[in-house]
């Protein structure tokens, strides 16, 4: 594959912008202006396009905020929520901000074809559909849409969901004990009316969480998959990894965002994966 030079050198040369910028910005507190584009310009040495560029990518990112006639300001601090792999628990670390979820709808209803083959269930069988969104200091965060199978949780409330810790209640008032989750994530974009519940522009970046949970018995329990704001959400993962003499000999294999050849392959990498999610201005 033959690669455009120009191209090249024109993304190259961005990246040093945004490196700049980061650096700008890693420096400032929330709330504090930056230079403006003229002057950011001028200290760079780079054409007004290649700095828009640039910028644009962090206001997207949510590191940045334009305000019109005013200038561009560092954007409001991150909460951290760290997700931890304990084989001898089900419990994540409370989030930092304010979390509140605000009901959309609670109804039970058939399962239908596609939550009853996840859920191993008839698609007449009943399931209690909740879908709430969820706010952090106020401030739409994430839709989620959950689907639990009705037979496990009789007499599951609103109040339940709306208060403390669902797995929490599923244990203490219905005897079900949450021992597994799988969990995939991937991109998106939000819908018109998907846009106006978060508070971001149509079409606008943002996460898709599916989970699959099963309890100590095997059997699964809750199917949920949550939209999350794309400018306010970043996934981190802390990897483990061997050293190149501990890793035993075999065929090389590749593990997403580690460069084919830096270890051999061998047993799974460790890993633990924290959310990052940016508050409003």
């Amino acid at each position: 594959m033959e690669i455009d030079a120009a191209a090249s050198g024109a993304m190259l040369k961005r990246e040093r912008v945004r490196d700049a910028i980061l650096e700008l910005i890693d420096a400032r507190r929330p709330g504090d202006a930056i230079p403006s584009e003229r002057t950011l310009c001028a200290t760079l040495g780079v054409s007004r396009p290649t700095l828009r560029a640039a910028v644009d990518e962090l206001v997207v990112a949510g590191l940045l905020v334009r305000e019109h006639g005013r200038g561009m300001f560092v954007a409001a601090e991150k909460i951290t929520q760290e997700l931890v792999s304990d084989r001898s628990s089900f419990s994540l670390p409370q989030a930092g901000g304010e979390w509140t979820s605000r009901l959309l709808e609670f109804s039970t209803l058939p399962a239908g074809a596609r939550v009853s083959r996840k859920l191993r269930v008839s698609p007449a069988a009943e399931i209690l559909y909740v879908a709430r969104l969820r706010l952090v200091d106020g401030s739409p965060m994430a839709i989620e849409h959950l689907h639990v199978r009705a037979d496990l949780v009789p007499g599951l409330t609103s109040d339940e969901l709306e208060q403390g810790d669902l797995y929490e209640h599923l244990r203490d008032r219905h005897g079900v004990r949450v021992s597994e989750a799988v969990q995939s994530i991937e991109p998106t974009v939000v819908t018109r009316a998907e846009a106006d519940l978060l508070d971001v522009p149509e079409l606008s970046p943002a996460l898709l969480f599916e989970r699959l949970t099963t309890d100590d018995r095997g059997r699964p329990v809750e199917y949920v998959h949550s939209l999350y704001r794309g400018d306010r959400y970043r996934i981190v993962s802390r990897l483990t990894l061997g050293a190149h003499d501990e890793q035993p000999a075999g065929k090389e294999g590749h593990h997403p965002g580690i460069p084919p050849g830096d270890f051999t392959g061998g047993d799974p990498v460790p890993f633990s994966t924290r959310g990052v999610v940016q508050q409003n201005p």
